[in-house]
């Protein structure tokens, strides 16, 4: 690649497509389109709606050991992260209504900024999914054996109580064996390497990718099931512990000043992780222009509401000083414990699976369509653009990636990945917000049947907040904000050996096919 003459290597990189051409290439592809408004409803809810209260809650209100909790100014963050979604879910709506495509932010960067920051984009979102999904489903992991507690004494201790090195990665299972007092030889080993992995996490990957395999309407109806029981769930601890709340307990109500509330918005955009997943239905939405917009704002102000009320609660029933004491692996079912409601444990551990599965439904349904997108535009080999002959699904993408999210499960940190995702999502947040001020400029004259009000100030305040939020969370969380900017050398090392040069191989095919035809076409008229 270093031969091309540099004045074609810059106007290559910001080369755009066209958003028309977008559009027809979408309408073409044999996608079957399945999804209505509700569908899309409840594929938000179900990814929005799992994480950030079964998972992220303790850690926003608490605290780690890398960073200090909101408290009971939770409340407050989850209120900042709801307004401060609201400017990039209005540019995402604006912008699944008029490309709907599958790419989401992805294609919206490649039609407003060029090639080189779409291939970021998808760098990113790639980072986003894939990581989301080895953390959430280590987290369904503990909740399925929290929730066999329950049946200690009647089903068999091999099952609720097995080999640390069956159900942990490496350094988690070395961890746990430390403390238990277990001797490290029981972790088997290959050639001298030693062997551990979670196998309730690898089952649920593999089944998720299964299910999905099946089509987007047979995972809709598994969501809605999932949606039904985490709701009823959610609702039972907030009218259990509501009982138990004190307002004693809220004082101070900002234990950490402004920089715990700061931090604790940051932690809580976790949960929001779902608008650019519902962005990637459009090509397989009826009438994305008015359904995708509906599910997004309905998605958003039911998880606020959901939100608030458990943050409430949450805080309420303990005091500042206990919060120590609270496991912000499982938050929410040791909040019950604490207050001495087992018996509601069980139940809650029962949602928390629920809820966990539909989250992984969504996010590797996102992250297929993600990487389908980056396949047909050459960045990534063809072999990934192969459908699933009766289902017209990328079965290709949704084993391999289930693999490669078994293979990393082994080695991953859980609060670190966190933590990567929420700077790619709010990355991505701020080049959807800059697209659409773009996309007003160089093509004002594509229908919008669903326009972002007072452009360009909500796509500007869009971008303040996120880059805000990114500044004030780099000095607390070393580790990912070193980690970051890694991944993204490593993408654009990826672009330029890869990536461009099969983009030109690309142009010169097109070019070649088109000089063909037009020479057909002359010598079809000399005749």
């Amino acid at each position: 690649m270093m031969d091309k003459v540099p004045l074609g290597f810059f106007s290559n990189i910001f080369k755009r497509r066209s958003p028309n051409d977008i559009i027809s290439r979408s309408k073409s592809d044999s996608v079957v389109k399945t999804l209505n408004w509700y569908d899309i409803l409840i594929l938000g809810i179900s990814c929005v709606i799992g994480s950030g209260i079964f998972v992220m809650v303790g850690e926003a209100a608490c605290g780690n050991a890398e960073h200090v909790g909101a408290g009971p100014s939770l409340v407050i963050s989850i209120i900042l992260a709801g307004v401060a979604c609201i400017f990039p879910a209005l540019c995402y709506a604006e912008f699944a209504a008029a490309i709907p495509d599958s790419g989401s932010s992805y294609t919206y960067i490649y039609t407003t900024m060029g090639e080189f920051a779409a291939w970021l984009t998808g760098w990113v979102l790639i980072l986003e999914y894939m990581i989301t999904n080895i953390t959430i489903s280590v987290a369904w992991s503990g909740y399925l054996f929290q929730f066999l507690e329950g049946f200690n004494g009647i089903l068999p201790n091999w099952l609720i109580h097995p080999p640390v090195w069956l159900v942990n990665d490496y350094s988690t299972a070395v961890m746990k064996c430390q403390v238990m007092g277990i001797n490290l030889d029981t972790i088997p080993q290959i050639f001298g390497i030693p062997i551990a992995l979670n196998l309730p996490a690898i089952f649920i990957l593999l089944a998720i990718a299964w299910i999905l395999t099946r089509g987007t309407q047979e995972s809709a109806r598994m969501a809605t099931l999932m949606v039904i029981v985490k709701m009823a769930v959610i609702l039972l601890f907030i009218v259990v512990c509501a009982f138990y709340v004190k307002p004693s307990n809220w004082v101070p109500f900002m234990p950490n000043g402004i920089d715990g509330v700061i931090l604790g918005t940051f932690i809580i955009f976790y949960a929001y992780l779902g608008f650019d997943a519902l962005a990637t239905t459009a090509e397989e939405t009826k009438d994305p222009q008015k359904n995708i917009p509906i599910g997004m704002f309905g998605t958003l102000i039911v998880a606020s509401l959901v939100y608030c009320a458990v943050a409430i609660v949450f805080t309420g029933v303990i005091p500042v000083d206990m919060y120590s004491m609270v496991d912000i692996h499982a938050p929410i079912a040791h909040i019950t414990r604490l207050i001495h409601q087992d018996w509601i444990a069980g139940f809650i551990s029962l949602g928390a699976i629920a809820g966990l599965t539909s989250v992984l439904l969504v996010l590797q349904y996102a992250n297929s369509r993600i990487i389908y997108a980056m396949a047909r535009d050459n960045f990534l080999p063809k072999v990934l653009r192969i459908r699933h002959k009766k289902y017209r699904t990328p079965h290709v993408i949704l084993w391999s990636c289930a693999t490669i999210l078994i293979i990393l499960g082994m080695f991953i940190d859980m609060s670190v990945a966190a933590q990567l995702c929420i700077f790619g999502t709010l990355t991505c947040f701020i080049l959807v917000c800059s697209g659409i001020l773009i996309l007003r400029k160089t093509h004002p004259e594509i229908e919008r049947p669903f326009k972002v009000p007072f452009c360009p100030w909500f796509p500007i305040m869009g971008i303040i907040i996120c880059i805000t939020l990114m500044i004030k969370a780099m000095p607390s969380l070393e580790k990912s904000s070193i980690l970051f900017p890694i991944w993204i050398v490593i993408g654009i090392i990826i672009y330029l050996m890869y990536g461009y040069d099969k983009n030109r191989e690309a142009e010169e095919k097109e070019k070649m096919l088109m000089e063909r035809f037009e020479k057909l076409k002359e010598e079809k008229n000399e005749n």
